[in-house]
């Protein structure tokens, strides 16, 4: 971030049948919200004054993108749709709704790629519907890491104020999990949350707990060999050999229940609704999903389309509003480690039995 300009958030429109201009529009109605940041939502002016006037809000000042030119401190529209027209029809899914939200999130990738934008937000999107030749993939993590990735592995991890939980597996069929818990897919997400707690959430030192696959962390065997044969071993790997301060295997139900999650400053699940269902029982209001280990930053609301409640002036934006806070906290944060890392001092160290030399760092080598 620079003086110059506030901070620009990129948020797509999502399913345009689903609660998500509502919970857009519901956070940006806010006066002061421009205060924090420039918001460009990426979407279609047309869907966004019908899904205004559904649940009947004042309008507010829009700033129609053209050319790149955003306006500094006030709501901005980039049209996605071209001469496309989209029917909204509300709480049905059908694939022009999924066209409309893949429009809006392409131009707002290649817009985050290009640095046009800082940081960016996703509205829910219907996994199904939005499935074509351009969009083969189960979800955003897995477009996001090959389209900003540059090679790097994402992580998907759930967070708010008390809790962050991360997954070894994400979108995968539960009869698919325990094939895909190995040393290597355990070690990859340790490195890369352990990683991401230093990095954009400033913990010096992190914490996490690992979670267990089978049921009473597998009773040595007796429910599973998962954990004596793979998990274990890969935690005694990474504090051993990388100094992750790791820890369990924990069985989920207790590990949640009795709240030893406050003591860890992450939580590494094994599949995604062990995590889940545990996080959003905890964090519905106030969760973010952000997807750690990319270049680029991008976070969203932990909730899904809500078709059965959209037009109905009943969806709650906390959660998307506190996906825009936390974009911008490790967007800063970022920048701060980013800055406080560039050029370490190298690390001297003495070892027994051989001349050592000290070097004197107020002069020049």
């Amino acid at each position: 971030m620079t003086n110059e300009r506030k901070i620009r958030v990129g948020i797509t429109q999502g399913d345009t049948n689903g609660i998500g201009y509502e919970v857009i529009l519901k956070t940006l109605s806010t006066p002061e919200f421009c205060e924090l940041c420039t918001p460009v939502v990426y979407g279609s002016s047309k869907i966004m004054t019908f899904h205004r006037k559904a649940i009947e809000m004042p309008s507010f000042p829009v700033n129609n993108v053209r050319n790149g030119n955003f306006k500094e401190g006030a709501v901005n529209l980039v049209e996605v749709m071209g001469n496309e027209e989209v029917k909204v029809e509300m709480g049905q899914p059908d694939k022009q709704a999924g066209r409309a939200a893949f429009l809006a999130l392409e131009a707002a990738v290649a817009a985050l790629n290009n640095g046009d934008i800082d940081v960016l937000v996703t509205a829910p999107i219907n996994k199904e519907n939005i499935q074509s030749e351009h969009f083969t993939f189960p979800g955003h993590t897995e477009y996001l890491e090959a389209c900003t990735g540059e090679g790097d592995k994402a992580l998907m991890v759930l967070c708010n104020e008390r809790l962050r939980v991360a997954l070894v597996t994400t979108h995968l069929p539960i009869a698919q999990v325990p094939a895909a818990i190995t040393p290597d897919a355990i070690m990859e997400k340790l490195r890369i949350f352990n990683q991401s707690l230093k990095r954009d959430y400033c913990i010096g030192k992190p914490r996490i707990a690992v979670l267990s696959l089978n049921p009473h962390s597998g009773e040595n065997g007796l429910l599973g060999a998962e954990e004596k044969d793979v998990i274990i071993p890969t935690i005694k790997a990474a504090y051993e050999k990388e100094r992750i301060m790791c820890f369990g295997p924990y069985a989920a139900d207790g590990f949640f229940g009795n709240g030893m999650f406050n003591k860890f400053d992450g939580v590494l699940a094994m599949y995604h609704d062990q995590g889940l269902a545990a996080f959003k029982t905890l964090a519905m209001d106030d969760g973010v999903n952000f997807t750690a280990g990319l270049p680029v930053v991008r976070t969203s609301p932990d909730h899904g389309t809500g078709y059965d409640i959209a037009g109905k002036n009943l969806a709650h934006e906390n959660s998307l509003r506190q996906a825009v806070y936390t974009a911008i906290d490790i967007y800063r944060n970022r920048l701060t480690w980013d800055e406080s890392h560039a050029n370490p001092l190298r690390k001297q160290y003495f070892e027994r039995g051989k001349d050592n030399v000290v070097l004197d760092l107020t002069k020049d080598e």
